[in-house]
């Protein structure tokens, strides 16, 4: 009985089909490795270029996961600024509450507590009231809604009322004070 022989990609002889091992065959000469050396070039520069490409998809990847949390964070911020911006007017109503003439001492003992509750949650996510009564107009800082003639010894361009507290958050400016300022009339 004829059994016949195949070859596999590789050019070895399947010799198992007739029982006996499988062996490589020998290359015919120098032809052949040099086809041989041809190949496994061939097979380097496609594996170096898969490696390359490899690492890029992943340098992508980490980038895209940087930029991916960066924009998260900028999100989560910007969210955080709105909420806590809404919150400013409901505190200066209350303080505005404190500063005005009622009866009641209750009354105004629980202002006092949301006060000092608002101010203590505003805090804790670091928000700051900004200092500018008497000091040099800053634009970064106060917005200027208006001007009062200078008095003697009041500089030109001194803060002389705050209409409206400005805050900062994480060292940001959160909110300008609106402020009034001293001119010299000239």
């Amino acid at each position: 009985m004829l059994e016949e022989q195949r070859l596999d990609p590789a050019g070895v002889e399947d010799e198992a089909v007739m029982g006996a091992p499988v062996t490589p065959r020998a290359p015919d000469g120098p032809d052949s490795v040099a086809q041989l050396r041809e190949q496994l070039a061939a097979a380097t520069a496609r594996a170096d270029e898969n490696y390359n490409r490899f690492l890029l998809a992943a340098a992508d990847f980490e980038n895209f996961k940087k930029r991916t949390e960066r924009d998260l964070r900028k999100m989560l911020t910007d969210r955080r600024r709105t909420l806590l911006e809404r919150f400013l007017p409901v505190l200066d109503n209350l303080e505005r509450a404190l500063e005005s003439e009622f009866q009641g001492d209750a009354l105004r003992d629980g202002i006092e507590q949301t006060v000092r509750g608002f101010r203590s949650v505003l805090g804790a996510e670091g928000v700051r009231p900004i200092e500018v009564q008497g000091k040099a107009f800053d634009p970064h800082v106060a917005e200027a809604i208006a001007t009062t003639a200078a008095t003697d010894g009041v500089p030109d361009d001194t803060v002389v009322a705050v209409s409206e507290k400005g805050y900062t958050i994480d060292d940001e400016l959160l909110r300008p004070a609106k402020v009034i300022v001293a001119k010299r009339s000239e």
